[in-house]
């Protein structure tokens, strides 16, 4: 069993991966992606998982609106070093090299920084609603090309939710709805019309969480059919849908903490 701490990713088992799955990613719908189950080999994430913060173990960013509820944590001395060492193989060059086969999209780059990306955990009753990714990385000015996210949640059961779910350009349809088990790993292209999200509530036991790792990738320039305008996070509503802030994400901007905390608990017995 391969510890995090030998792993390396190889061109010899990548690269046969990238062929077989290229021509699925350049074709699927909604928009280009492609999910790969037992990504990693048995055992390296298993000390990912095992050092993997708790809310109050880190200085976790906290989202808490009627878009969003979750942690986000791109700090990697918050991180330990199983953790530092996988992400270091994810932003090196096999398995850039491994991307731009996949997808054809050349001169990749990724982000020292973790822009919006890192560890990701969201606790029961947390969501995202559906969006489209921020286009570009202001401090390193470039296009936002990839996302590419690694479930970390063992015997994580459908009726939990968390499904990532993947919307029509027009957002009329879902059209997949993808469970965030344990080693599975997605990537998609981000453009303006790349629809995601996993927008209704957790209904996991709440001393669970959904878990992931997420990387993202830049170019300098894109194709230019998918230039627009820089934006930050393109929230789009579902039909019949209407963002709606609860009680404490209201007071939050007015009250007092311990007021918001009362408000919380109210919300969290409902």
């Amino acid at each position: 069993m391969q510890e995090v701490q030998q792993f390396t990713f190889r061109r010899d088992e990548l690269f046969p991966i990238a062929d077989r799955l290229r021509p699925s990613f350049l074709t699927a719908s909604p928009f280009r992606h492609v999910v790969i189950d037992d990504f990693l080999p048995e055992g390296v994430l298993d000390p990912v998982l095992a050092e993997f913060p708790e809310p109050k173990d880190a200085d976790w960013q906290r989202f808490d609106s009627s878009k969003e509820v979750k942690l986000a944590l791109q700090d990697t001395e918050q991180m330990g070093p199983a953790t530092r060492q996988l992400l270091a193989e994810f932003n090196g060059q096999v398995f850039i090299e491994f991307l731009e086969r996949l997808t054809g999209i050349e001169r990749l780059v990724p982000d020292p920084h973790l822009e919006g990306g890192g560890l990701h955990q969201i606790r029961s009753g947390g969501f995202l609603k559906v969006h489209a990714d921020f286009n570009r990385h202001r401090r390193l000015d470039l296009d936002r090309r990839l996302n590419g996210l690694l479930y970390l949640n063992k015997d994580w059961e459908e009726s939990y939710g968390g499904h990532l779910q993947l919307w029509s350009k027009d957002m009329s349809t879902c059209e997949q709805a993808v469970l965030p088990v344990f080693n599975r790993f997605v990537l998609f292209a981000t453009t303006d019309d790349a629809n995601h999200g996993h927008p209704d509530p957790l209904t996991c036991p709440p001393e669970r969480a959904r878990r992931s790792m997420a990387l993202y990738y830049y170019s300098n320039g894109r194709p230019d059919e998918e230039i627009n305008a820089d934006h930050t996070t393109l929230f789009k509503q579902r039909p019949g849908e209407k963002y709606k802030n609860n009680l404490r994400q209201v007071l939050k901007r007015w009250a007092p903490p311990a007021l918001v905390e009362l408000a919380g608990r109210r919300d969290r017995s409902k």
